[in-house]
């Protein structure tokens, strides 16, 4: 069989081998000896391995081109909806009308904002509801220090362990 034949197989494979895979978990390595299996050839000699690395480096290029594409068309989408509900932007940054700076929404009602009270920081995660046609911060929620902050992000991997463990329980 002809080198650009082979090649052919080899990047045909690997890519559907790479469009199967959960990116979570799948290595260089264990790509290339399932495609070796598939292939019944031996993808470790110096040039093929790297022919697969080549082709998974421009597979994942490509998905996060594709990834920061999608995330330009969404936050464009977005931008007429939060105008509606009463948002405004100032830089491209999303604000809520009472000036607190808008990280993300969690529900209808519910937001994680960065906002400055006396001269101070915090990252306020709360209800909100309607008020004069104006969306304001509710009294139900939690408002973080930058240290508060700082120790729950670094508590989210054991919560988010303990969510799993929960949830393999059910």
């Amino acid at each position: 069989m002809e080198y650009t034949e082979t090649k052919e197989r080899i990047e045909e494979t690997v890519l559907k081998i790479l469009q199967e895979s959960n990116m979570d978990e799948v290595t260089e390595s264990k790509i290339r000896k399932q495609a070796s299996t598939e292939l019944d050839l031996n993808l470790s000699q110096p040039p093929f391995k790297a022919l697969v690395k080549q082709i998974i480096e421009a597979f994942l290029k490509q998905k996060q081109q594709e990834g920061e594409e999608e995330e330009k068309v969404e936050e464009e989408e977005e931008k007429p909806k939060l105008r509606q509900e009463g948002v405004s932007s100032r830089n491209n940054n999303v604000y809520d009308d009472s000036g607190d700076l808008v990280i993300c929404e969690l529900g209808k009602k519910r937001k994680v904002t960065i906002q400055d009270f006396k001269g101070r920081t915090f990252v306020s995660i709360r209800e909100f509801y309607n008020k004069d046609g104006k969306e304001l911060p509710s009294s139900k929620g939690i408002s973080l220090t930058g240290e508060q902050w700082s120790t729950f992000k670094k508590s989210v991997p054991a919560i988010e362990k303990a969510i799993q463990k929960m949830k393999s329980r059910v």
